[in-house]
């Protein structure tokens, strides 16, 4: 699940687009320093946007959590996030990263110096070839430890030291744990686990962020008829698994093929998942 930048982007910034990684903030910017960063990612794919708009209202809600005034709203930013879009060849494969950070501030941002911008990026969908995974030695926050409610980057790097300590072991990701001992996510992923034909989920407890492309799974599962239960699980439930894949907004629906020393298959559960998500992004007309 390598997901690598490559080609051309667009970055919006200061009321028009420009090429490329734009250079917007300094050493006394408060982002910088204070990690006052929110962000959200969606995708272009298959010629629609699967959920764009719930995206660009996510930004907004999280941009409020980490106590910043977020100036565009959800629909404006869906707007310019189609702009965007339109500046790219059509069917391009894209990553769409809107952006609110603070410019001020000392320990405290100073919410009105809130700035946005949005980057687009041509990034391939990749192949669902499947990710290894091993259990983490490192847990998600719980809700009064952080501010897991918001997609901040203040998050992001405990979530890269899971991903070096599985490297090292050789493995592409982790299964993280919450503060209670019971299974979260993937390091960077939402987690689903088959059994016996049903599909069952770590229930949202405030330790891991409810993803969008997680809810949408859930929803097209079980209007095809699959049961999907969200529920308290265990590690070593896992070890037992008829199948185990990932939900996230960069690679979508992928299958785990190996966990910790256990081989799996990508099962029938898997590639209906992913067929009904592809099914419903094509439908996502821009």
């Amino acid at each position: 699940m390598d997901i690598k930048q490559e080609r051309s982007s667009k970055t919006y910034f200061d009321g028009q687009w420009h090429d490329g990684n734009v250079k917007i903030a300094g050493p006394g910017t408060h982002a910088m320093w204070m990690a006052s960063v929110v962000f959200d990612g969606a995708r272009c794919m298959e010629g629609g946007a699967p959920d764009l708009d719930r995206h660009c209202a996510r930004v907004v809600k999280s941009a409020e959590l980490i106590g910043l005034a977020p100036k565009l709203s959800g629909p404006e930013i869906h707007a310019l996030a189609l702009e965007g879009i339109g500046l790219f060849p059509a069917e391009s494969e894209l990553y769409i990263k809107p952006i609110y950070y603070a410019e001020e501030g000392f320990l405290v941002a100073d919410p009105e110096s809130t700035c946005f911008t949005m980057v687009i990026t041509e990034t391939p969908l990749p192949e669902p070839t499947g990710f290894s995974a091993c259990r983490s030695s490192f847990r998600r926050p719980a809700m009064d430890m952080a501010i897991t409610e918001a997609k901040a980057s203040s998050l992001y790097p405990n979530v890269g030291r899971m991903l070096r300590e599985a490297n090292e072991k050789g493995f592409d990701t982790a299964v993280v744990l919450d503060p209670n001992s019971n299974v979260a996510e993937f390091a960077a992923a939402n987690l689903f686990m088959v059994k016996d034909g049903s599909v069952h989920t770590p229930v949202p407890n405030g330790t891991f962020l409810n993803g969008l492309t997680r809810q949408r799974v859930i929803s097209l599962l079980g209007d095809d008829g699959t049961e999907v239960v969200e529920r308290t699980m265990s590690f070593a439930e896992l070890s037992d698994a008829d199948e185990l894949f990932s939900s996230a907004n960069a690679s979508k629906v992928m299958p785990c093929i190996r966990l910790e020393d256990r081989d799996l298959q990508p099962g029938p559960v898997f590639r209906r998942a992913r067929e009904l998500y592809i099914e419903f992004a094509r439908a996502s007309k821009i």
